[in-house]
């Protein structure tokens, strides 16, 4: 098996890829958070490209669990209500910060968005707060 630090590059030059494909075919930003919404909440003709990305994500994870399950193999470090509670959380500000790391950080910070940029530095440190403060409490192990 190859080290960490290779699989992290190939991952990083995949998702490269993909999202600048996106934007070259689609003229889109592969910000899964408003890929989703634009589902939830749908304008005509501008539906079909969303679910068609939306059902390559789960047949890739879904692809992945069937031939290399071990790769998917993680522990829960936390209770399983904090998790939800954690997603709502997650949810609410991606759509208070206009998109989610996906849109802002891979997408945004490529293109020198100073938005994208503000906004990615904003969820790395808020991300970075709550480990601590569930360290601190107890919460998280």
């Amino acid at each position: 098996m190859a080290t960490e630090w290779v699989m992290g590059l190939v991952g990083g030059v995949v998702i490269g890829i993909a999202v600048s494909l996106m934007l070259l075919w689609n003229g889109r930003v592969t910000g899964v958070s408003s890929i989703v919404y634009g589902v939830l909440v749908p304008i005509k003709g501008d539906i079909a490209w969303r679910w068609y990305f939306i059902i390559g994500l789960l047949i890739g994870g879904l692809s992945l669990k069937i031939t290399a399950p071990e790769l998917l193999a993680a522990e829960l470090q936390t209770k399983a209500w904090i998790g939800s509670i954690a997603g709502v959380l997650v949810g609410f500000g991606a759509m208070l910060g206009g998109g989610c790391t996906s849109g802002h950080g891979v997408c945004g910070v490529s293109r020198v968005s100073p938005r994208s940029i503000v906004a990615t530095i904003v969820f790395m440190a808020a991300g970075m707060a709550a480990v601590v403060l569930l360290r601190k409490t107890g919460l998280l192990i």
